[in-house]
């Protein structure tokens, strides 16, 4: 699809597509692992005292960036399953649907 005004700059094909498979695997494999330190973090910024090293407030910063990270995968693994589903769609039906 060329936007009027636009040039391509880039030396990419112009059918150039993200590898979903890939990113599906990173996305099923990781998301759990960021989800078990956001709750490990967590429990240990609950349990530590104010004497403690790493500090309480460091191991909540870490639960937060696990969490984040989370959130990323969770919404990452919508998007690469409702794409391989249109795509699934598109290739079986024979017209698919299109935009408009």
């Amino acid at each position: 699809m060329r936007i009027p005004g636009r040039s391509r700059t880039g030396t990419e094909p112009v059918t150039a597509r993200s590898p979903l498979g890939l990113r599906l695997l990173l996305s099923v494999l990781y998301t759990p692992v960021f989800l078990a330190g956001t709750v490990f973090f967590a429990l240990w910024a609950a349990d530590s005292g104010p004497g403690d090293s790493p500090s309480a407030g460091s191991l909540r910063t870490i639960a937060w960036i696990c969490a984040v990270l989370t959130v990323v995968g969770l919404i990452d693994l919508v998007v690469v399953l409702v794409r391989r589903r249109r795509e699934r769609e598109g290739s079986v039906g024979g017209g698919g649907r299109r935009g408009p």
